[in-house]
């Protein structure tokens, strides 16, 4: 519906040129409560240009004939308050849902525009924990959402698959790993070499030394160093795509940090031709104003870092993509890494880098406690995704013994918990791990959202509803309560990409749910005098629970 342009529209007829239409929409509300109206206008702005109370403007402005999609006006304190024709706006608003299906709620903004995502990014040889959780999720959902807005979207895997850790990794290995081991059981093994050389390196640190030569080995293209390297790489990137299997994540490009090997002599050659460059102490820097520290491009011994490759890939992307925006889905703690290479960017002419944006988001805790690979405190991924399939496929057994394809729901189901668990988190918050509260079946989590959908599905299934929209609706209150929620669905949606937040779509999808259940434990659906109205509002509501759940990268199961 529309009605937020006809109430503008309505108000400015009456204001005439002192407010243009944008302004005026842009300060219409919402009301908290149904009671108070659909709609709200402030008259204060309005009250300071023409020095008259705020309530006598809003009683002028309450005084022409409402538009037809309105049923009446009030003036409460300064505002001007309109209420929708329910009947109407009930009847528009469901058919137009019904008809768009899985389009409901879609936005033109983006159209011809493309987003570059930088999301997941784990570390080859180490296992994918639960701390690599969050940036897959995260980006995942927010690329949906910013296709679902029009744009076009990138998503890149940027593996760490290069750096000095991975020197460390080498030389961990000829000291104590075995081949067979680590052919046996890849991940887990390298992972005990890694912890193992840390806790060696604690007592000896000239071991970091040497994990530092390996790396520049590395670099210098060594073919022990190659090699162990290579292998690394294949075994750890078989073991990841199981995961992302699981999650139902697609990328467009693994292009990680070694991609970037050969492309980072001409972004240093570009610095240099440029003057940008200084000596600091042996390394080479760029500085980046007095706020914070200068940007490290190369270190003493000629070997290059994070920022290097950062900044060749960025020059990269653009190139290749001729991104619009390009959004970096990395914890806080990388937040001052990207403010440098932003600068460095546009230290060297690129307007564009303006563009980039760092998505931060808080850190998977394990009592209260960062997770960390080299200190052997660390939860993987895997695990939890298979033991929570496992608790879904148990609950599903007790509770409905006959159903079919059991173990295909039970992925379904148990993935969209430890996804849901996650996402409706502000991503700005830290999110304290805790299995027994990702895997509840009951309140706020995935399992009740989808739970509510397939409910839904069963209604519709007995009705039959074969998608008819009825000619009239009687709607009761339980009833609008739901329409004003759908009608909702695509601001929610619109918020979600310009705030960068895929927790507004499940906190959204969560109270849909509530009012829904609501409604069928207090209103007779089926076998009534408006169970073709009421069927049709079920429906609706389904479209945009399915739509809602696949914009956080869930799967709705039809049966539970």
């Amino acid at each position: 519906m529309n009605e937020k342009k006809e109430f503008a529209s309505y108000l400015k007829s009456q204001i005439g040129e002192d407010f243009s239409l944008e302004q005026i929409e842009s300060l219409i509300e919402k009301p908290k409560q149904l009671h108070q109206g659909d709609l709200a206008f402030p008259c204060f702005q309005l009250a300071k240009i023409y020095k008259t109370s705020p309530a006598e403007i809003a009683y002028r402005l309450s005084a022409s004939s409402l538009p037809s999609l309105f049923s009446k006006v009030e003036t409460v304190g300064g505002y001007v308050n309109v209420f929708l024709d329910k009947k109407s706006a009930a009847a528009y608003l469901i058919t137009n849902i019904l008809k768009e299906q899985e389009n409901y709620g879609s936005h033109l903004i983006g159209k011809n525009k493309t987003i570059v995502f930088d999301l997941s990014s784990p570390n080859i040889a180490k296992p994918f924990s639960m701390g690599h959780l969050r940036s897959t999720v995260i980006g995942s959902s927010f690329a949906l959402i910013s296709e679902k807005c029009g744009y076009d979207t990138v998503k890149i895997n940027y593996i760490g698959d290069w750096g000095t850790q991975f020197g460390k990794l080498i030389s961990a290995y000829l000291r104590w790993g075995k081949e067979e081991r680590v052919k046996e059981n890849p991940i887990p093994e390298l992972t005990t070499l890694y912890v193992r050389f840390h806790e060696e390196a604690d007592k000896d640190p000239s071991l970091n030394d040497e994990g530092r030569k390996w790396f520049k080995k590395l670099e210098d293209g060594d073919p022990e160093a190659s090699q162990l390297w290579v292998w690394f790489k294949e075994v750890s990137l078989n073991a990841f795509q199981k995961i992302y299997e699981l999650l139902g994540v697609e990328f467009d490009s693994y292009n990680g940090e070694a991609f970037f090997n050969d492309k980072m002599d001409a972004t240093v050659k570009e610095l240099t031709d440029k003057n940008l460059l200084e000596l600091s102490d042996g390394a080479q820097i760029v500085s980046v104003g007095e706020d914070i520290p200068p940007c490290l491009i190369k270190k003493t011994d000629g070997a290059t870092l994070y920022a290097t490759r950062d900044l060749t890939a960025a020059i990269y992307r653009k190139n290749t993509y001729d991104f619009d925006q390009a959004f970096y889905v990395v914890g806080h703690e990388q937040s001052l890494h990207f403010e440098q290479v932003k600068r460095v960017l546009t230290k060297m002419g690129y307007d564009w880098s303006k563009n980039m944006h760092h998505v931060p988001f808080g850190l998977i805790l394990q009592d209260g406690k960062k997770m960390s690979t080299r200190k052997g405190r660390t939860v993987l991924l895997e695990t939890v995704l298979l033991d929570a399939i496992q608790l879904a496929e148990n609950n599903i057994r007790e509770k409905n013994p006959a159903l079919l394809e059991v173990d295909e729901v039970a992925r379904q189901v148990g993935v969209g918990a430890v996804i849901f668990h996650d996402l409706k988190n502000e991503k700005g918050n830290d999110v304290e791990f805790s299995l027994e509260q990702m895997l509840k079946f009951e309140g706020d989590t995935g399992p009740y959202v989808q739970y509510t959908a397939a409910r839904i599905q069963t209604l519709l299934n007995k009705g039959p509803f074969n998608g008819q929209i009825p000619d009239e609706f009687s709607i009761a209150e339980e009833s609008w309560e739901m329409i004003s929620v759908l009608n909702d669905f695509p601001l929610i949606v619109q918020n979600a990409f310009l705030r960068k937040e895929p927790s507004i779509i499940s906190k959204y999808i969560l109270k849909l749910s509530h009012k829904f259940n609501h409604f069928y434990g207090s209103v007779k659906i089926l076998n009534s005098d408006k169970t073709a109205e009421r069927l049709a509002l079920c429906a609706s509501i389904q479209i945009v629970l399915k739509e809602g759940l696949r914009l956080l990268g869930i799967q709705t199961p039809k049966q539970m």
